[in-house]
């Protein structure tokens, strides 16, 4: 099975948007915040792009195939630099960093740190990797499987980040 951190970050902040993903159920086409997240990583750090580059990394862990494409990777300085638009969902980002740090260990690329950074907000978040975060990475993995194996879509969450979700029409909905 594939893993990507997509899954991990969309699992983070809402089990129900993690399983209509991986279902082939996509909203974000539809969202405004997605575009203009999509233009903040585009033109926020221009110079990057001749400096660092992209890379897509995966890794075995167990029966299944781990995925992530960093936004830059600071080759010499070993720093993977993810740009965000808004801190609203900070704990669902960082473990996506998080989860790229470990795929680079898993690829035995070791003592990379990394950079949550928000340019609307000129805020950068220290990121690093313990013991613990590895075990709660495995913990999440096991938990992203079962939940999009299932044959159930999991429940409304009814959280106040709804209201600014792609899929805030398809769940919440309701026929007459």
């Amino acid at each position: 099975m594939y893993i990507n951190a997509t899954l991990l970050n969309l699992f983070a902040v809402c089990p129900r948007e993690c399983w209509l993903h991986s279902n082939g159920i996509n909203m974000e086409h539809t969202s405004d915040l997605v575009y203009d997240g999509k233009l903040i990583h585009e033109t926020s750090y221009p110079q990057r792009a001749e400096r660092y580059e992209e890379i897509l990394i995966s890794a075995q862990y167990e029966d299944d195939t781990l995925i992530g494409q960093i936004d830059f990777f600071d080759k010499r300085n070993k720093i993977v630099h993810e740009i965000k638009r808004s801190d609203k969902v900070e704990e669902a980002h960082i473990r996506q960093v998080k989860f790229y740090l470990w795929l680079l260990e898993l690829n035995g690329i070791s003592g990379v740190s990394g950079l949550l950074e928000y340019p609307k907000l000129r805020k950068t978040e220290e990121v690093s990797l313990n013991d613990s975060d590895r075990e709660k990475l495995v913990e999440s993995v096991l938990e992203i499987k079962e939940t999009i194996m299932s044959d159930i879509c999991p429940p409304v969450i009814n959280a106040k980040i709804c209201k600014s979700c792609s899929y805030f029409d398809f769940c919440y909905s309701s026929e007459p």
